[in-house]
């Protein structure tokens, strides 16, 4: 979702914290996926070891990246899948558009795919005629609905079944409003199924891409993911670079700690391992497949041995369900493509400082996230470097934006502060000027609300220094 000119985080989540239909809905949501979580990972030793083996592997794959990336494409060729390199989502949207020109194509079928949602491709295509449908059942809802996802495995987390039956009634001629969640699921599917046969293309994207073998695997529950794959005669699967990993082995690792930590699971109820097109005698498949890498800013993160880490990430989910931030105010709040922690450290790098930075200050930093996260993403670690380059001098960073939050009040500020830590008068100064109007200061200016929701400090009238020295303590 583009943010909008008047975007206000602070205002948003001050919005979403007030409406208690929503906050009621994420507790409920996300309490169960964490108790479904803790269910499959009951063994914190075996946890831990299966976390250490997903993270090797991941940043493995990230030291050769460069390397795996030309090997997939290889096995992907030989296999019959045509590749496609974009640099940009804009590149990689005029991909898929010349694709779905070449075969007159006037409607796709979409899986879900969060690098879509980066796309914005759904958006692209309507602006040029073409239909693009959602067929995971939340996409499916907020589509209808005319929204964003506010998850990355949830899309309709923040909706409980009053609202859903609400949408269908409004949105779907001559539907009957209902609560019963097998109905619900009986009209979606009676939907899904004629545009799953009408469909010119199908579109999917990639949980992981074995470099190997040229496999394209992907992780579903619904069968929704099998139908665009199979189903329309030409299929294009959309993958950000990253998810390229050495050996069909990596895969099983990945895949139970991905199970795990998005949904609760052991297993998925689909795993599909896509090698190429219909093969002559075969009755069923695509005729065409295609793959579309994007970079996307990717490259430049590589480039960087800590922001490298962000790219470890497997799209699970879990950070979110465990950040009590996004479980107060939920996906939309944050105005970006991909909420909670994890986008806190990638949205500013795909998006800017400038534009995405002040997503870095949605964060406690209690470590929640990193300690449930399946590999080992030290995402607080980052999310201070979000901060730290929001402030740095003009050309001295290496996110895109930096400095966008530096101003000079700010400056003298912090070089007042460092010069009365180092200089012993001012130092005397400050504490003596402290001890007179402190319990003034936090009641003024930007302060006020800081201590609106805190304690106010308390400044003694007396420094340790000259407390100790009244006891007769000599200082060297």
């Amino acid at each position: 979702m583009d943010k909008p000119k008047t975007y206000n985080f602070a205002r948003e989540a001050a919005r979403a914290l007030a409406d208690t239909q929503l906050r009621d809905n994420l507790k409920f949501a996300t309490q169960s996926l964490r108790q479904k979580r803790l269910a499959v990972f009951d063994d914190p030793d075996e946890t831990e070891a299966l976390r250490e083996i997903g993270s090797r592997i991941k940043a493995r794959g990230l030291t050769q990246l460069p390397r795996l990336l030309e090997e997939l494409e290889d096995r992907c060729w030989e296999n019959g899948i045509v590749v496609h390199w974009a640099e940009t989502t804009e590149e990689a949207n005029r991909i898929v558009l010349s694709i779905m020109e070449a075969h007159g194509a006037k409607k796709a079928v979409k899986g879900k795919s969060m690098v879509s949602e980066e796309m914005h491709f759904n958006a692209f295509m309507e602006a040029r005629g073409k239909q693009a449908l959602e067929t995971d059942l939340g996409e499916f809802i907020i589509q209808l609905n005319n929204e964003p996802p506010s998850h990355i495995i949830v899309p309709a987390i923040h909706k409980n079944r009053k609202q859903i039956g609400k949408i269908f009634a409004e949105k779907i001629p001559e539907t009957a409003y209902t609560e019963d969640t097998d109905i619900l699921l009986a009209t979606a599917r009676r939907i899904l199924r004629e545009h799953y046969r009408t469909a010119d293309i199908g579109i999917s994207g990639v949980n992981f891409a074995v470099a190997e073998t040229g496999t394209l695997c992907l992780v579903e529950n619904e069968g929704n993911g099998r139908m665009c794959t199979t189903v329309p005669p030409v299929h294009v699967a959309l993958m950000g670079l990253e998810k390229v990993v050495a050996k069909l082995e990596d895969v099983p690792p990945l895949y139970r700690l991905l199970c795990g930590s998005a949904t609760g699971q052991r297993i998925t109820t689909y795993f599909n391992m896509i090698k190429g097109p219909r093969k002559k005698g075969e009755k069923d498949g695509p005729k065409e497949v295609h793959l579309v890498i994007l970079d996307n800013g990717r490259s430049r993160m590589l480039a960087d041995p800590q922001l490298r880490k962000v790219l470890q990430c497997i799209r699970c989910g879990t950070c979110l369900n465990h950040c009590p931030v996004y479980t107060r105010i939920g996906g939309h709040a944050y105005g970006s493509t991909y909420p909670g922690p994890i986008g806190e450290i990638l949205m500013p790098q795909l998006d800017g400082l400038d534009a995405k930075g002040e997503l870095a200050s949605a964060s406690s930093l209690c470590n929640a996230c990193s300690e449930v996260c399946p590999v080992k993403i030290p995402i607080p670690e980052l999310i201070r470097r979000m901060r730290n380059e929001s402030y740095l001098k003009k050309g001295t960073g290496v996110i895109p934006g930096h400095g966008a939050k530096r101003n000079a009040v700010e400056w003298v500020v912090w070089k007042g502060w460092r010069y009365s830590q180092t200089i012993p008068a001012l130092n005397w100064l400050m504490l003596k000027t402290l001890a007179l109007t402190g319990r003034v200061l936090p009641r003024v200016g930007p302060l006020k609300a800081w201590t609106r929701v805190r304690t106010k400090p308390v400044f003694a009238k007396e420094s340790l220094k000259q407390l100790t020295r009244q006891e007769g303590i000599r200082h060297e």
